[in-house]
């Protein structure tokens, strides 16, 4: 086992559930499952011989007060905690309590043996506990510090781009003026970040449309929680739902959106598809699709989040004439997306969680915008 193995302390009533996640994990040479638990009160000595860097938590147990569990846990140990689910309402609802009171990833609970799982699923598994295992939750010793995403070994399922889902845009296209749109991604550690960007923009914003690493379903009940905190409008995007302001569109789990231009309005447009930079909904694929169809009409925001799904999309954005936005590290759960589209030259900005909404609001709203030609690095005062 490799030294910088993540540690997996998995919690879950089932038995059957528990082996399926373990043979999972256990499946990718970088994972370590040093132990499993039916409940928190069996994981609390498991917890004191020897600290995991990552628990995976399952949220069926109706006995289980999930909140109460973790608030307490992150208070006093602070370590990250990826939620596993079915892909129920209930389920999902659960497990977006479970992200509310900490957790910072969440997954779809394995129902059966890890050899009949499919290799998408695999891969979004061990990715989501990769991902937590670099999040910042609390301090850290130094020797303690996770490793970089880049130094974590390629999967063997092939990397695709975004070529596999629409062309990329032309050099030097023309875009009529028409409304401002924003488009964000973000990965983990992101619904905390939506959440705190919605929450700073108000109900007439240019229309949003979003990209949330997430599972299918579980998007439709955290869309419904941004829509309880958000002065604007936030639903789950349905296929051919038109982008308008005051209304947030989360593309829902397992789908990639694309937005479209018909007339003078954008839609998002919902398409199946291989994973794109591993993942479904992938930001590349929204963000290419921003920069084929509107171009300086948009605005690109990248959250939080491990890998570099994102950082390609942003850079056409850009070049397309679009202002972009990163979220800086130090705000940041995991500085991974923002960094490499730093690093490729996709950002103009680069800005604390708690300014984005001010730059983005400013950018979108801003017509004509020859500062973008002039300045690229600021937003207009």
């Amino acid at each position: 086992m490799p030294e910088q193995a993540v540690r997996v302390l998995i919690i879950d009533d089932s038995a059957l559930v528990r082996q399926a996640m373990q043979e999972v994990l256990e499946s990718d040479p970088e994972i370590e499952v040093i132990a499993s638990a039916r409940d928190p009160f069996a994981a609390a000595n498991r917890l004191r011989s020897r600290r995991p860097d990552v628990i995976a938590f399952g949220v069926q147990p109706p006995s289980l007060d999930a909140n109460a569990f973790l608030k307490e846990l992150l208070a006093t140990t602070p370590i990250p905690v990826v939620m596993c689910s079915d892909l129920t309402s209930r389920g999902s609802a659960r497990a977006m309590e479970g992200m509310d009171a900490g957790a910072i990833e969440m997954i779809e609970r394995p129902r059966t043996a890890a050899k009949l799982l499919l290799q998408e699923a695999r891969l979004r598994i061990c990715e989501a506990v990769k991902s937590a295992a670099k999040a910042r939750i609390g301090p850290r010793a130094p020797g303690n510090r996770p490793a970089a995403a880049a130094d974590w070994p390629r999967e063997s399922l092939e990397k695709y781009t975004a070529d596999v889902i629409l062309p990329p845009p032309l050099p030097r296209a023309a875009f009529a003026p028409t409304e401002r749109i924003i488009l964000v991604g973000a990965s983990t550690g992101g619904t905390e970040a939506i959440r705190d960007l919605l929450a700073r923009m108000p109900a007439d914003t240019p229309g949003i449309v979003m990209v949330q690493h997430m599972p299918e379903k579980f998007t439709a009940a955290f869309a419904q929680r941004l829509d309880q905190t958000a002065p604007m409008q936030v639903k789950e995007a349905a296929h051919n739902d038109v982008v308008r302001p005051g209304l947030a569109l989360l593309a829902p789990g397992n789908r990639h959106a694309v937005l479209r231009r018909i007339g003078a309005r954008y839609h998002v447009e919902l398409r199946d598809g291989p994973l794109v930079s591993r993942h479904r909904p992938s930001v590349d694929v929204l963000f290419r699709s921003g920069a084929v169809c509107a171009g300086p009409n948009s605005v690109g925001v990248i959250l939080t989040g491990m890998g570099d799904d994102g950082a390609t999309g942003m850079l056409e954005l850009k070049q397309s004439g679009a202002y972009t936005i990163a979220q800086d590290e130090r705000t940041c759960v995991v500085f991974g997306m923002p960094q490499v589209a730093i690093k490729k030259g996709g950002v103009d900005v680069v800005k604390p969680l708690a300014g984005i909404a001010e730059v983005a609001l400013k950018a979108a709203r801003y017509s004509p915008r020859p500062w973008l030609q002039e300045a690229p690095s600021r937003v207009p005062s």
